[in-house]
């Protein structure tokens, strides 16, 4: 007879009278066999080959705290991981939170092999590499690595990887919703509609259409192209510009044409979207030159990270009407300071960094980075690694 079974916390376990290990859930007292002595599990056991001593059947277990230490910053909270992504994790992985590895480095710095990095936190720095002498990798959840030192994680042998796969479609969607929710004034329409001063609904109060403009996409990465499928649905004109050219047929099938310089792009767009990594290269890319190079009917959406807009140019832009309109789901930093002159703005849609988040996105994410970690961790082909520069 053989028998393997996955056993959690709190499940119902008995012990035969052959001595089989018999797992049952949690309310169903009947299903023991008689005779049999219950205890209540108080750990994760994972699923192993069973082994035979003197004819009985046994469970060969391994406690969840032999399980690859996994370093997050919090459960839950303002800042922490959600608790069913925590379930996730929980099942690859013996959690530790930054307080428990603060309160006993010594013992917990050894478990320590990979970190889970969910909104740039927690902070990945020197000193904490330094105190990780085992760490294998860190999983970023999310594309951009911008708030990871690689050169220096790769120095301490520490392999990164991200989750390019499971971000695409979620951020791509919030790029066509800020598209058009600029382009007819949604939210200044929204504030009409409801204000206690709103008698009647202007007839000369306009937006501008979305069909058969002109998209101009920098940045024609995953994301990228996922937003030219969707714009190709509006009958829009797409141009984009990359560091590389996409294949003929890749452009066809989206009606794409690439511009070779950015400034191409910038003078013939209706809309501008910004679909890029933040490096050093792309720091401030769009600024008081680019603007101007700008339609003033156009508007500049920003999918990427905050810092690849000069933010008092762009102020000065909306404000003296170099370009239509703005809207962004990244900022520098966020949130922006609350008297910040962004603010104040009646031509720009600002969202608090949303392009991922939605259950199905996050979930997603999770699982990538799972996939990646213990992929580093078990020698096996890492499916999204990201390496310096």
């Amino acid at each position: 007879m053989e028998l393997q079974a996955a056993i959690g916390p709190g499940t119902e376990v008995a012990e035969g009278a052959r001595g089989c290990v018999l797992q049952v859930p949690g309310n169903c007292s009947g299903l023991f066999p008689p005779g049999a002595a219950r205890f209540s599990c108080k750990e994760n056991i994972v699923r192993k080959e069973p082994v035979q001593v003197n004819s009985l059947v046994v469970i060969k277990a391994m406690s969840e705290q032999e399980l690859p230490g996994l370093l997050i910053l919090d459960i839950g909270g303002t800042y922490g991981v959600q608790e069913n992504i925590v379930a996730l994790l929980k099942k690859h992985f013996c959690l530790i939170t930054m307080k428990e590895f603060l309160a006993n480095k010594k013992e917990m710095s050894k478990k320590i092999q990979s970190v889970f990095v969910s909104e740039c936190r927690p902070t990945v720095d020197q000193e904490l590499l330094e105190s990780l002498p085992n760490l294998k990798v860190i999983g970023n959840s999310g594309v951009g690595v911008d708030h990871l030192n690689l050169k220096m994680i790769s120095n301490f042998g520490v392999k990164v990887t991200n989750t390019p796969h499971a971000v695409a479609d979620s951020t791509a969607d919030i790029g066509m919703a800020l598209m058009l929710a600029s382009a007819r004034r949604l939210v200044e329409g929204s504030q009409i509609a409801i204000s206690p001063h709103t008698k009647y609904f202007a007839v000369d109060w306009l937006g501008v259409e979305v069909s058969r403009a002109t998209l101009g996409i920098i940045g024609m990465g995953r994301i990228g192209y996922k937003v030219a499928q969707r714009a190709r649905a509006f009958d829009m004109k797409i141009l984009y510009h990359n560091r590389k050219q996409r294949r003929k047929e890749e452009e066809q099938a989206v009606g794409a044409h690439y511009c070779e310089k950015m400034e191409d792009l910038l003078q013939q767009s209706d809309f501008v979207m910004l679909v890029v990594n933040l490096t050093p290269e792309t720091h401030k890319m769009i600024g008081k030159k680019e603007l101007g190079l700008m339609k003033p009917t156009a508007t500049l959406i920003n999918i990427g990270r905050g810092a690849l807009i000069d933010q008092d140019a762009l102020v000065e832009a909306l404000q003296n009407n170099i370009i239509r309109a703005a809207a962004l789901d990244v900022t520098y930093p966020e949130p922006l300071p609350r008297d910040h002159p962004l603010l104040k703005l009646n031509n720009i849609i600002i969202t608090p960094h949303i392009g991922t988040a939605t259950v199905q996105a996050v979930q997603m994410m999770a699982e990538e980075a799972i996939a990646n970690m213990l992929a580093v961790l078990n020698g096996q082909p890492i499916p999204s690694e990201v390496f310096p520069k």
